[in-house]
């Protein structure tokens, strides 16, 4: 059985080669350099109160992670919750896996609005958030990147 636990500093290797996987797929459309990965996941096992890292375990493997990252949003008053990254391995899509971890963010985190951002033709996550209520806005996202990765 699949649990949800908190990310440990004994996942960093496995979460980090995941992370380089998911980062050189088509659902990703930014070019992360790896040390900028490294530091997500320092960062989520550290003391940043603002990103919080998970995995999925299968008794001694692990089958994927998350992080998650909390701020505000103007536009409905309250805490904004969101979801940066959720990578199941290939043998591990297609079971539940995705929506369960989104009812587990949703439990653990009270929010106004909670918000990802996927790939367009990325259709398969597509169906899961849709499935568990999420809608696409209609915002364009833009953003500086001043110390350039």
């Amino acid at each position: 059985m699949v649990i949800i636990r908190k990310m440990e500093a004994g996942d960093i290797s496995e979460v980090l080669r995941m992370m380089d996987a998911f980062y050189a797929s088509p659902a990703v459309i930014t070019d992360t350099p790896h040390s900028v990965l490294a530091q997500d996941v320092q960062d989520c096992i550290g003391a940043d109160p603002m990103v919080d890292g998970y995995v999925f375990e299968d008794g001694a493997v692990l089958a994927g992670y998350a992080m998650v990252s909390q701020g505000y949003t103007t536009d409905c008053g309250g805490r904004s919750i969101w979801l940066e990254d959720l990578y199941l391995k290939p043998e591990y899509r297609n079971l539940g896996l995705g929506g369960r971890f989104l009812d587990f963010m949703e439990n653990r985190y009270t929010a106004v609005r909670y918000r990802l951002e996927l790939e367009e033709d990325n259709l398969r996550a597509r169906h899961v958030y849709e499935k568990k209520g999420y809608r696409q806005l209609r915002y364009i996202q833009m953003t500086k990147d001043p110390y350039n990765h």
